[in-house]
């Protein structure tokens, strides 16, 4: 999903066609309090903001956002676009930064760019939510997994028997959604980067 605000509607309607050509979904926003208020938040997505914005900019529109928790990647257009302004963008945390007129295969690559780390963040978060699943001990007993060490290892190290390691690996493996040990390795490593 590409969530496209910019005030000039000529400028989003002509890049909402040409990112359906390319088979993307579009949701269009002439301004800032637009897409707050009618944005699917629920769809996380690439969000493609006009620097100058009225009432909100493009920058203070991503850092509302910001404290709300949504960090989706973002590319900035402008129209009046200079070096300190570019500065500014790069350092809130925008992906690119593109100047009208956009060129067509230009924005395309910085949209690709954007879903594959859209795509990495939700596998992070999903990651984290997983995780957060574990019980104090299973999660003991997988960062114990993840340094290569076996149950016996593990049942020494903890001061329990091999019996309720298994049973703490039981449940890894079931909140995990995966019995091998090289996934949830991969899993717990991931987030514990």
């Amino acid at each position: 999903m590409i969530y496209l605000v910019d005030d000039d509607a000529a400028v989003r309607e002509a890049l909402a066609m040409l990112l359906s050509t390319y088979g993307k979904e579009v949701a269009t926003f002439p301004d800032a309090a637009h897409l707050i208020a009618h944005a699917d938040w629920t769809r996380p997505g690439v969000l493609v903001l006009d620097l100058r914005l009225p009432a909100i900019s493009g920058l203070q529109l991503m850092s509302q956002l910001l404290a709300k928790g949504i960090s989706w990647p973002t590319i900035m257009i402008t129209g009046h676009g200079d070096v300190e302004a570019c500065r500014r963008a790069f350092r809130a945390g925008v992906t690119d930064f593109l100047t009208k007129p956009v060129d067509e295969h230009v924005l395309m690559e910085a949209i690709a760019a954007c879903e594959v780390q859209l795509a990495e963040h939700l596998a992070q978060a999903e990651t984290a939510a997983l995780l957060k699943q574990l019980t104090g001990r299973e999660a003991e007993v997988i960062e114990l997994v993840s340094k290569g060490l076996g149950s016996k290892e593990i049942a020494a190290a903890l001061n329990v028997s091999v019996r309720t390691v298994d049973s703490h690996r039981a449940g890894i493996a079931a909140k995990l959604g995966t019995p091998s040990v090289a996934e949830q390795t991969r899993l717990w490593l991931s987030a514990h980067r």
